[in-house]
C-alpha cells in the first residue's frame, strides 16, 4: 500500500508565496513521476506541475515562471514552490504519483488527500 501525505497549504495574500510538500511512503519498488494537480470550486481537476524520476519537469502555462517543482528521489518526496500567487490559484492541491509498488506490477496512480490553498486579493 502506498500513501501520499501533503503539507504546506494555507491562506496567503496575493503576491505571496507558499511551499507544498508531498511524501510517498509504503511499498515502493519504483517511483516514476510525481506531480501536483489542483481543483477549484466548480472546475475540473487540472495538472499544475510534474517531475519525472529523471528530473524532467513540466508546467501548466498558467503557472510557468511562478511555480517550481522539485523532488528528492531518495525520500520519495516532491515539493511545489509557489511564488507570486494570484487569487486564481485558489484551489485544493492534490499530490499525484505514478509508482510501481512491486517489481512485477506496472506503475499505478496514487493521490494525496488534498491541501487547500487560498489566495486573498
Amino acid at each position: 500500500q502506498v500513501q501520499l501525505v501533503e503539507s504546506g497549504g494555507g491562506l496567503v495574500q496575493a503576491g505571496g508565496s507558499l511551499r507544498l510538500s508531498c511524501a510517498a511512503s509504503g511499498t515502493i519498488f519504483s517511483n516514476n513521476a510525481m506531480g501536483w494537480y489542483r481543483q477549484a470550486p466548480g472546475k475540473q481537476r487540472e495538472l499544475v506541475a510534474i517531475i519525472s524520476s529523471d528530473g524532467i519537469t513540466g508546467y501548466a502555462d498558467s503557472v510557468k515562471g511562478r511555480f517550481t517543482i522539485s523532488g528528492d528521489n531518495a525520500k520519495n518526496t516532491v515539493y511545489l514552490q509557489m511564488n507570486s500567487l494570484e487569487p486564481e490559484d485558489t484551489a485544493v492541491y492534490y499530490c499525484h504519483a505514478k509508482i510501481a509498488p512491486l517489481w512485477y506490477r506496472g506503475s499505478e496512480d496514487y493521490w494525496g488527500q488534498g491541501t487547500q490553498v487560498t489566495v486573498s486579493s
